[in-house]
């Protein structure tokens, strides 16, 4: 295998567009493997660490695109770097016939009569073309990241004055009026409103719910600092209120880690205000769930959706709330951690937190945890128990998220499956709009790679995964599952089922 380098000077694509050329260099003749990222130092490492030689993108720069291919030997370099040149030619290409197109946002304002703007935009510029937004009269779902909590706060309270939604920054997933937008999963029309400023948490509540039977009737995000002290849960508090009035919602959900203690019962005392029974889901939070009112609560996102569905008078499906007990053949290993690797921020911590509650006594940490003690100190290696979110700005700083691109997280996979400390690796898979069009698909070689190091080492390595998804999604569902079960994953019905799977697969240490 041989290595080859391209480096794009002064030339910023965002995730999809770095996605989009990827995708189309694996396909060209004699290419195992492609790597597109901007030419940041920590992407320089992850390629690194990924087993690329970094040798050619020594020289790029944060402001440049760089490619690295592994090649077979056979394959003639030459010919791989005329692919490489003419994707990127493609890519201008691309660029200039959109000229037509509105170039500004009043420009589009004024051609399309739209009333949501969706920006994604490097976060230096992000929170001025938000504002334009506002100004314009049009709710914002601002994806970027990297906007200040000055900013933030700005902007919610722009759009607050304005009767308007701010919907992030940071923000990932709604669904509008049944519209999917960016991350979002297929999910059944119905009477549940769900507020989250978690987007894999409310993609989680959301399809467990459509599985279940019920529907979703407005999904909004709002950010994940919204529950901040500094913004005080600005958003939260209007998109509660526009679900309060909003005679196709029945049971309304909120969803967050838990807010700063200066806010928390105010959110607890506009539920009560509410008219409509309300699921706090408030992820680690404490509290047994016991009604106070309307109010119900949940720590779980698991939990959050049997509440949901208690409040609706409807069954909780007995696939909700599965111990973990392993099938007959499955043993716990009796040396050996777990380790995590997820694309959902939110996906991870809920596993995380289950772990605890399985192993107390196990040490185990993360790139999410809260406590010091619990931190990993360096999230390029893991220790003990880890759980890892892959979805961290740590790990997409100029590269595409796992859930688009997940080259990053496969060769993760590759390098905790060979660790000989490594018994159980755990995984989610993200279905639905905006992600990857087959993210098995894209694991399955690291995955058996990690499996055929972890044999020849004379070891078990047990892989369980969970499938987040419908069978609406484009991705196919039921072949998603079917070819992880096909190779012998450990599937879980719903993330916390998978996390309990994983820690029955280890004793405490």
């Amino acid at each position: 295998m041989k290595s080859i380098g391209y480096i794009k000077k002064n030339t910023y694509f965002d995730s999809v567009t770095l996605m989009g050329i990827s995708k189309g260099l694996l396909e060209l003749p004699g290419v195992l493997r492609v790597s597109v990222s901007m030419g940041t130092e920590m992407n320089k490492q992850l390629l690194a660490d990924g087993g690329f030689d970094t040798t050619e993108a020594a020289g790029a720069e944060p402001n440049d695109v760089m490619i690295v291919c592994q090649l077979d030997d056979a394959q003639d370099e030459s010919a791989t770097l005329q692919g490489i040149e003419a994707a990127m030619s493609r890519r201008a290409e691309a660029d200039d016939s959109k000229q037509a197109n509105p170039r500004t946002l009043q420009a589009a304002v004024r051609q399309l009569d739209p009333n949501v703007a969706v920006i994604s935009l490097p976060g230096l510029y992000a929170a001025a073309e938000a504002r334009k937004a506002l100004l314009a009269g049009l709710h914002v779902m601002l994806f970027s990241d990297n906007v200040s909590l000055e900013d933030e706060r700005s902007l919610k309270e722009l759009a607050r004055d304005k009767g308007l939604l701010m919907m992030g920054p940071d923000c990932g997933t709604s669904i509008i009026g049944g519209t999917a937008l960016c991350f979002a999963n297929q999910v059944e029309r119905g009477s549940v409103g769900i507020v989250s400023a978690s987007g894999t948490g409310a993609q989680e509540i959301s399809v467990l719910l459509s599985r279940a039977g019920a529907g979703v009737s407005q999904l909004i995000g709002v950010g994940g600092r919204d529950l901040s002290a500094q913004i005080g849960g600005l958003m939260m508090f209007e998109a509660l209120d526009a679900l309060a009035n909003d005679p196709a919602t029945e049971v309304v959900v909120l969803i967050s880690k838990p807010p700063h203690p200066s806010i928390a019962e105010e959110i607890r005392r506009r539920a009560r205000a509410c008219g409509k029974p309300v699921v706090l889901c408030f992820l680690g939070a404490a509290g047994s769930g016991e009604p106070d009112g309307n109010v119900l609560g949940a720590s779980t996102l698991e939990a959050g959706a049997a509440q949901t569905l208690r409040a609706l008078s409807r069954p909780v499906p007995d696939w909700i709330g599965q111990e973990g007990r392993l099938p007959a053949d499955c043993t716990p290993s009796r040396n050996g951690y777990v380790r995590a690797l997820f694309c959902g921020g939110t996906l991870t911590e809920e596993s995380r937190l289950i772990f605890r509650q399985e192993r107390p006594n196990a040490p185990c940490f993360g790139n999410t945890a809260k406590k010091a003690e619990e931190q990993l100190a360096d999230p390029l290696r893991s220790q003990a128990h880890t759980f890892l979110d892959m979805g961290d700005d740590v790990f997409t700083r100029g590269k595409p998220h796992p859930m688009i691109d997940p080259e990053v997280r496969n060769a993760r996979i590759v390098a905790e499956g060979s660790d000989p400390e490594t018994a159980v690796l755990l995984l989610d898979f993200v279905l639905g709009y905006g992600g990857h069009p087959d993210p098995v698909g894209s694991a399955l070689p690291a995955i058996e790679k990690a499996l055929a190091e972890a044999r020849r080492q004379g070891r078990r390595l047990t892989v369980v995964a969970y499938v987040l998804g419908t069978p609406k999604d484009p991705q196919n569902f039921a072949d998603q599952c079917a070819r992880l079960r096909d190779l012998g994953v450990l599937l879980g019905e719903t993330n916390a089922h998978a996390a309990r799977l994983a820690a029955r697969l280890v004793q405490e240490n």
